[in-house]
């Protein structure tokens, strides 16, 4: 067998002759690539941030206690930009690459069309933050989430805002998105069913600058509450917005207000904005090391960090169960075992979908956002 360093300057030199461009099988057979896809640009930028940094850590972490199987683990990085079409386009891509996880995608609009690319390819797909539940109701035995449901967190948000705002005026705004709208639905679903009708029900259209109109016309039906099925871009902007106009109109929204960028947007315009996400793992106490591990490189691990850090743990350790990476292998391990990641101990149902406690109200005060008591 030649050294190791020959074949090194071999596969530089079929690169460069453009024959070949891999690397050697000995070195290739070392490694177990993985990737991470979400919106590393775009928009919604800051969540495939926060997916990127959890993932790179956990990578890390898990190469420096000896790999997987043995092997060191190789991190590739997919930017779908939370557009449906590039999503598919960069599933593809990774496939080609022979990944064996995607953590990701974020967007639900961008997970439900990628998935059925890695379920025809034999990729198993664990996302941390897509919320919609067609993405594990479409019955692909490769797909699994680290996060809850729209379900589950319209029922607790619609359930809190007939109780907490039984006497109040309440709108509902989405923003067209399978996440807002899905979202919007079913915190919809939940306010009615416990008695309460809305006085509004209207879309708004992502990305645009100017909600004045939509803040007017809020204004005019004298809303107390504003619940919106979308993300913290558009959310800062609206309270902004009503705040100019004079209104002291809350606004309550669910996860994809988990980032300091949301503040950044509002200043102390978004003083008392309300929101739903699952347990703060970061208050975990099993999570502490980590934690402190990211702080130490001068990353809050707010959000999605933490979830995506968990999805690899969950995958590495079904992993070492089998001893394989084969796809169908690891996924019966996934349904089968409990699992001890960032996120404490979690499992899988049938469907995909992780077994951890559900949705809280959390508050936006000063800048940070804390349980609502």
């Amino acid at each position: 067998m030649k050294p190791l360093n020959q074949l090194f300057k071999t596969s530089l030199l079929m690169a460069a002759m453009a024959i070949v461009p891999f690397s050697t099988p000995s070195i290739a057979a070392d490694q177990i690539t993985i990737a991470v896809a979400g919106p590393i640009t775009g928009q919604y930028a800051t969540f495939g941030h926060q997916m990127k940094a959890g993932v790179e850590m956990a990578v890390a972490d898990l190469n420096k206690a000896g790999g997987v199987l043995g092997k060191q683990l190789k991190l590739e990085i997919g930017d779908d930009a939370c557009d449906p079409k590039q999503a598919v386009a960069i599933a593809n891509q990774l496939a080609n690459k022979k990944v064996a996880l995607v953590a990701g995608h974020f967007c639900s609009g961008s997970s439900i069309p990628a998935s059925k690319v890695y379920n025809e390819e034999g990729v198993i797909m664990i996302s941390p933050g897509s919320t919609n539940p067609k993405l594990t109701e479409d019955g692909l035995s490769n797909v699994f989430r680290v996060c809850g449901r729209d379900d589950q967190q319209g029922a607790v948000a619609g359930e809190y805002l007939a109780k907490k705002y039984a006497e109040s005026k309440i709108a509902i705004l989405h923003d067209k998105s399978a996440y807002g709208k899905g979202l919007a639905d079913e915190t919809k679903k939940a306010l009615n069913a416990a008695g309460k009708q809305e006085v509004m029900y209207e879309a708004i259209t992502a990305g645009e600058k100017d909600y004045s109109a939509i803040v007017s016309k809020l204004k005019k039906e004298q809303i107390d509450v504003v619940y919106l099925g979308g993300y913290h871009t558009e959310a800062g902007l609206i309270i902004r917005q009503m705040r100019d106009q004079g209104m002291s109109t809350i606004l309550a929204a669910g996860d994809a207000l988990m980032t300091d960028e949301f503040w950044s947007i509002t200043g102390t315009a978004g003083e008392g904005t309300l929101m739903t996400f699952s347990p703060d793992p970061r208050k975990n106490p099993i999570a502490e090391p980590i934690v402190t591990e990211f702080r130490a490189q001068k990353i809050e691990p707010e959000g999605y960090v933490l979830y995506s850090y968990g999805a690899v743990q969950a995958w590495a350790q079904a992993v070492e169960k089998v001893g394989s990476t084969d796809a169908k292998k690891v996924e019966a391990a996934l349904r089968a075992e409990t699992f001890k990641t960032v996120l404490g101990d979690i499992s899988f149902n049938t469907k995909g979908d992780v077994n951890a406690p559900g949705y809280v109200f959390y508050e936006w005060k000063d800048g940070k956002y804390e349980y609502v008591k």
